[in-house]
């Protein structure tokens, strides 16, 4: 680790070209790339390789066609990307947030029904970042699901954040959708089948004898589609603590929430052996994320090693609840069709209080399993589903619900005050007191955003 070890660096050389560049320190000189490209505003010299660009004709009042595997077949009209893909169909019954749902990567492999009736009134924003790089108003980059469901979609919107309408930037993402179909009727459907494999095909009727066209997303490890794939840092100016966050999917205001709360993060890829640099960290964090959580062997076993080796305060979130489970020694279940609103229930059972909390899951922890040192924290007072848990001992505790969500409620987002505390708390109680804060020669030289994870298509169909 790159933290603050004494180096000895080496005289800039006297050449011209490197007095003109006055570098702020010998460090920056001697890893200047020899590039004739200028370098990235932003990038402190530091060029990351070029993103593939993405082309795709809209399909604009074209039929389009939802058809559901061993069900009912919707005929609509198309809008966004002239693309046929296939997922997991789910639904969502949030009033707002779809841009926020819709870059969300947990929600990578699935084609989104939307109950609200209309969809796109409020247009989509831009990818302007905040004081701390992160972006102002999406959950990642790009979209992440693979597809649209909508009842009725407005070509007109109206919102002062607004800079292009929904359709355009589906079609600029590579995203099929369908409006003017019966979202009643699809949504009845998915509550009696639970979640259903489906496809959205343009123009041409498809043929639903033709099973091998579609794609089930659980049979794929969708996390090491969404995860980073190298570290990279995001700074909070005048930063207390540390946090290693372990990147599942995550999502851009679980970051936020603890930056702005005094916490600088460096940002590791799912399946880092993150026991080894643990001591190093002031707290370890588990992201949200995408699909069947048993894909993630390594990141279960790294974590169990965490627990066994660590006193490192931990926290979960989502999927990161369900693989924290997982290490512990907990099973997780398949829902029927999930939890995907931003109106959920959830009751502590430690205080009797109850928090209205937004979700995006289709995976569950069994509670009947886990093991005798941790104890059931959330419960869902819907269908009665776990909603996190926490060591009866030590600070580690997760939530399957998203206290941070910035699309849903706030009522729980209390929750990472009360993590950072048990990280003050773990770091006021060391013999030794141990400056774990990012160096700047950390800061200079790390990435500050997410490394290769330009969506693809899981098939093409």
């Amino acid at each position: 680790m790159l933290y603050r070890l004494p180096m000895r660096m080496a005289r800039p050389a006297s050449k011209a070209g490197f007095a003109a560049a006055a570098p702020r320190s010998a460090f920056a000189s001697a890893f200047r790339m020899n590039s004739t490209t200028p370098p990235v505003a932003g990038s402190k010299g530091r060029k990351m390789p070029p993103m593939p660009k993405r082309s795709f004709t809209p399909a604009n009042k074209v039929d389009a066609t939802l058809t559901i595997r061993d069900g009912p077949i919707f005929h609509g009209t198309a809008f966004g990307a002239n693309n046929n893909i296939s997922g997991e169909a789910v639904f969502t019954t949030s009033l707002v947030g779809y841009p926020e749902s819709m870059t969300d990567p947990s929600y990578r492999g699935q084609i989104i029904v939307f109950t609200q009736p209309l969809i796109g009134n409020y247009g989509v924003p831009s990818n302007e970042r905040d004081q701390y790089n992160l972006l102002k108003y999406f959950e990642s980059p790009h979209i992440q699901c693979a597809g649209v469901v909508v009842a009725d979609v407005a070509e007109k919107y109206s919102h002062w954040t607004a800079v292009e309408s929904l359709g355009d930037w589906c079609a600029r993402e590579g995203i099929p959708a369908i409006s003017g179909v019966d979202t009643r009727a699809i949504v009845t459907y998915l509550r009696e089948q639970g979640s259903s494999l489906a496809r959205i095909s343009i123009g041409d009727e498809y043929d639903a004898d033709e099973d091998e066209s579609f794609v089930d997303p659980s049979q794929i490890n969708l996390v090491k589609r969404v995860s980073t794939k190298a570290p990279f840092v995001v700074d909070s100016p005048g930063a207390e603590y540390h946090v290693a966050l372990l990147d599942c999917g995550v999502k851009e205001n679980i970051l936020r929430s603890l930056v702005s709360r005094g916490a600088a993060v460096t940002v590791f890829p799912y399946d880092y052996p993150i026991h080894k640099v643990a001591e190093h960290f002031d707290g370890v964090f588990i992201s949200n994320g995408p699909g069947d959580p048993t894909h993630c062997h390594e990141t279960i076993y790294n974590l169990r090693r965490l627990m066994a080796e660590s006193p490192v305060p931990v926290m979960g979130i989502c999927l990161g609840h369900q693989l924290l489970a997982l290490a512990a020694g907990a099973r997780t279940i398949k829902l029927k069709y999930g939890n995907r609103a931003h109106n959920i229930p959830s009751l502590d059972l430690t205080t009797g209080q109850c928090h209205i909390t937004s979700q995006n899951h289709g995976y569950a922890v069994d509670t009947s399993t886990l093991p005798s040192d941790f104890q059931e924290y959330f419960v869902n007072l819907n269908d009665g589903s776990n909603e996190g848990m926490m060591h009866k001992t030590r600070p580690i505790f997760s939530t399957q619900f998203h206290p941070e969500a910035k699309g849903g409620p706030m009522d729980s987002a209390f929750l990472f005050d009360r993590y950072l505390a048990s990280v003050k708390m773990y770091k006021d109680g060391q013999k030794v007191y141990k400056d774990n804060r990012p160096s700047q020669l950390l800061l200079d030289i790390m990435s500050k955003e997410r490394v290769g994870v330009e969506p693809t298509p899981l098939v093409r169909v």
